[in-house]
């Protein structure tokens, strides 16, 4: 009984050493704002950063497109500027860039108006949505002033910087055509229920996005109406003429039972491939419309959405044709006053040293035969 006594009493100070320091500890285990900041443009965060790793928190109507986009966390906070005005933000993180720029496409309306805010921006009213890197923003001011835009692009320059292997844009929105594009209604999409979710003309099970399909569509204004073209790139030309054959197969049933595969209007279906990637139109337009449409779709290997177009001091091949000349000069001047310089010395250590360091008599002796001591060379 008295050993369990001294048992106690030796580990009550360390029971309530326990008991005073876990709160502490369990506040500090706590999620810890990682991409919205504190303040910025004066405006001043009022109470707690909302962090939170469930799509659901983001938008619970589609946090299933939110998980094909690549939904990393997201983060929700209040801001309140010293004359009283709030602003609401929410940020959400993504695997990568395409993610968020698919997203961003996801959730802009054709009504908005272009900002120049982060990467890409759009508002309507007191709502403004915008990208950087793998982060997409959607902010709601109480009321808007003159500075709204400029505080937000301060807000996009302290967003954390994106890693470099994950900052590349995709480059199937870069084949979309630009005549005749009705503005903000192209869109990026990486699983089905982002498709479904916009009504594309061809069904997810069509596309089979489990092939590695990835699509952009986009609406274009026609002399008839509107119509829809649709892009959908495989990894492979062979798996995208197989998903071609099944999407021609589809559109002659729809033909005849509408609504059975496509959502085909008033009849019209055109498609083409060209490399990896289909396209499809399909609305009111006419042939020549359509074969016009489909024909400045063309796949090139090269095209890259994010290539550097432009020439810069480091791009340039003459930079660094100059710079290997002048460093060649550098080398070759070096070298000359290297020569020089020894030079010098061993004429200035001769004579002070005559024949003591350099040209002394058992250095400079050499080799001789002596041929006239031969005793028979003189005979």
């Amino acid at each position: 009984m008295k050993f369990f006594k001294f048992i106690f009493f030796a580990t009550l100070p360390l029971m309530a050493f326990i008991l005073c320091f876990a709160p502490a500890s369990f506040a500090q285990a706590a999620p810890k704002s990682s991409i919205l900041p504190a303040q910025f443009g004066g405006w001043q965060v009022s109470g707690q950063i909302k962090v939170s790793a469930d799509p659901a928190a983001a938008d619970p109507a589609n946090a299933a497109v939110l998980k094909e986009y690549g939904f990393a966390g997201v983060e929700s906070a209040s801001y309140r500027k010293s004359d009283g005005r709030t602003l609401t933000i929410k940020a959400a993180r993504f695997a990568d860039a395409s993610g968020a720029y698919g997203a961003f496409t996801f959730y802009k309306l054709p009504q908005m108006l272009k900002e120049e805010i982060g990467d890409q921006a759009v508002s309507l009213n007191e709502h403004v949505l915008f990208y950087r890197g793998n982060i997409l923003v959607d902010a709601v001011f109480e009321k808007l002033s003159a500075m709204s835009a400029a505080e937000l692009r301060e807000l996009a320059a302290a967003l954390p910087p994106t890693p470099s292997n994950a900052a590349g844009l995709p480059g199937l929105p870069a084949y979309l055509p630009h005549h005749d594009y009705e503005k903000n209604t192209a869109k990026y999409v990486m699983g089905p229920n982002a498709l479904e979710a916009i009504g594309a003309p061809v069904s997810a099970r069509l596309v089979n996005f489990d092939d590695g399909a990835e699509v952009a569509l986009a609406k274009y204004k026609t002399s008839k109406g509107d119509s829809t073209l649709m892009l959908i790139s495989y990894p492979t030309p062979q798996i995208a003429e197989q998903r071609l054959g099944l999407i021609d197969a589809a559109s002659k049933n729809a033909s005849a039972q509408p609504g059975a595969a496509l959502a085909i209007e008033n009849g019209t279906f055109y498609d083409k491939r060209t490399g990896p990637i289909i396209a499809v139109i399909t609305g009111a337009i006419s042939d020549y419309d359509a074969k016009g449409l489909l024909g400045a779709v063309n796949y090139d290997a090269s095209v890259t959405w994010n290539e550097n177009t432009y020439f810069s001091k480091r791009d340039n091949i003459g930079g660094i044709v100059v710079t290997a000349l002048v460093l060649s000069g550098i080398i070759m001047l070096f070298a000359l006053t290297l020569g020089v310089a020894f030079g010098g010395a061993r004429v200035l250590v001769k004579r002070v040293f005559p024949n003591r360091v350099f040209d002394r008599p058992e250095q400079v002796e050499f080799i001789s035969l002596h041929l006239d001591d031969d005793p028979a060379a003189k005979g």
